[in-house]
C-alpha cells in the first residue's frame, strides 16, 4: 500500500462535499510531477486530504477506489476516483507538521505547491496519530 496526500480549496471542493457524494472523481490536476503520482496510485492506497488556502491543515481521510484513468476535461492528464473514509477531529495544520521533527522530510514542507504528493508510511502514521 501507498499513501498520498492531495491538496484542495476548499471553497472549490472540501472533505465536507467528499463526505457528502461519498466518491469523486479527482481530476483538474495540470501538473507533471502531480499527474505522474496520480497515474502511480492503485486501489486501496490511503490519501489525506489537505485543504489549502487560509486552513492549511490535513483534514481527512480518503481512498484510492478507482486507478488512473483520463481526465474527463483533458485526456491528456490523468485523474483517480477518490472514496471518502473520515474527517478529522483534530485536523493537522502546516504550522504542526512543519514543527514537527518526525515530519520535517515529509514533502508537504519541502514542496508544499505539489498538488498531489507521495507520503511515508512513518509519516502517515504519525499524522493519523496526531489527528485522532
Amino acid at each position: 500500500m501507498n499513501y498520498w496526500l492531495v491538496k484542495t480549496e476548499p471553497g472549490t471542493y472540501s472533505v465536507d462535499n467528499l463526505q457528502a457524494d461519498k466518491k469523486t472523481t479527482w481530476d483538474g490536476v495540470r501538473n507533471f510531477q502531480a499527474r505522474n503520482h496520480l497515474k502511480a496510485m492503485k486501489k486501496g492506497d490511503l490519501v489525506f486530504v489537505y485543504h489549502s488556502g487560509e486552513e492549511k491543515s490535513v483534514v481527512g481521510l480518503a481512498e484510492i477506489s478507482k486507478e488512473f484513468f483520463p481526465d474527463p476535461k483533458d485526456a491528456d492528464w490523468a485523474a483517480v476516483e477518490l472514496s471518502y473514509k473520515k474527517k478529522f477531529k483534530n485536523p493537522v495544520t502546516l504550522a504542526t507538521v512543519k514543527a514537527d521533527k518526525k515530519l520535517s522530510g515529509m514533502t508537504l514542507v519541502k514542496a508544499s505547491r505539489l498538488s498531489v504528493q507521495p507520503v511515508k508510511k512513518e509519516e502517515f502514521d504519525h499524522i493519523l496519530g496526531l489527528a485522532e
